[in-house]
């Protein structure tokens, strides 16, 4: 197991885990979420095709620290959540900065063009609603 797994307390990454199955299962088009922490390590992931987890949890930490930047330098406050839509109609992602407790956390859901981005922003929402609560 990685340090960094080792830092998340183990209750955060077992509801981590199940909302990451719950909203794959939940949300239609969907298909994977992972939660990473802010320097880019996953701890929790649910996927219905062949992605690589840590890439990721990799790629949407950093795409959260530079949304955070650019939230900063205009004066928009703190960064919640960042929706990259793709050119070719294939799909999309939606990156969502979380702090849970002393822990922060980002959720990357990707999700193909069969899915609602509302529906799919909203869920993610309620996932880290869930994760500050935990």
């Amino acid at each position: 197991m990685s340090t960094h797994k080792q830092l998340v307390p183990e209750v955060l990454r077992i509801v981590a885990a199940r909302e990451a199955k719950a909203m794959l299962d939940e949300v239609n088009g969907v298909q994977a979420v992972v939660v990473a922490t802010i320097d880019g390590f996953d701890i929790a992931s649910a996927s219905r095709t062949n992605v690589d987890p840590q890439r990721i949890a990799a790629t949407a930490s950093s795409i959260a620290a530079i949304s955070a930047v650019v939230s900063a330098e205009t004066n928009l406050g703190r960064n919640r959540s960042i929706i990259i839509d793709t050119d070719t109609d294939s799909g999309f992602a939606v990156v969502y900065s979380v702090q849970a407790d002393v822990h922060q956390l980002v959720i990357d859901v990707v999700a193909d063009k069969s899915a609602v981005i509302g529906q799919v922003v909203y869920r993610t929402a309620h996932f880290a609603r869930t994760l500050t609560r935990t």
